[in-house]
């Protein structure tokens, strides 16, 4: 037997995966900088010189915030498209891509793999494009929804090239996290 679900069954399914996926994705890139010591309490991170592109530090909480949000809401309608052609792929290409975004602050900030975290980056950006041209299958209007996203990687690809250039030796540097106290 095959029915229709109506549209109120639509809207209530979408709500409950909404109000479950767009909490959790903020709440693991939360958790992935947290752990991860990202920002700039970080010891290693303020010693390193900061190339004239940085935003305020107040800037990456905001947008990533944000850009989580607009995720969540992304997946959610790629997820609720039941029956949608590329709709298994596209929900693994996203959870490939998000995976490589929480690996890279721990890669950045709590292994000081500068270069790392750049190629690490560029791989994002790759799986990203990817994840949004089958979103685009399924649903428009969630890959537009990843654009911003995509945006920002790709500052942030900038962003971490520049780094590198103004640090190439605090590239896999190891910081004690000691204080020196020095009386005259």
């Amino acid at each position: 037997m095959s029915e229709l679900a109506s549209a109120s069954q639509l809207r209530s399914l979408w709500l409950r995966w909404g109000l479950f996926l767009v909490p959790a994705l903020v709440l693991l890139g939360l958790l992935s900088g947290r752990l991860s010591g990202s920002g700039a309490e970080n010891v290693w991170f303020a010693g390193l010189i900061k190339p004239a592109l940085y935003p305020p530090p107040a800037a990456f909480g905001i947008v990533w915030t944000a850009l989580y949000i607009l995720m969540g809401v992304a997946l959610t309608i790629i997820v609720t498209a039941h029956g949608a052609k590329y709709r298994r792929e596209a929900i693994i290409a996203f959870a490939v891509q998000f995976l490589i975004n929480l690996a890279w602050s721990p890669l950045f900030f709590g292994a000081h793999q500068i270069t790392g975290a750049l190629v690490l980056l560029i791989a994002l950006i790759a799986a990203v494009v990817f994840t949004i041209h089958l979103f685009r299958k399924v649903r428009p209007i969630a890959a537009w929804l990843l654009l911003p996203y995509l945006a920002w990687i790709l500052f942030a690809a900038v962003l971490n090239w520049q780094f590198l250039a103004a640090n190439p030796d605090a590239d896999g540097q190891e910081v004690s996290g000691a204080i020196t106290r020095i009386e005259l």
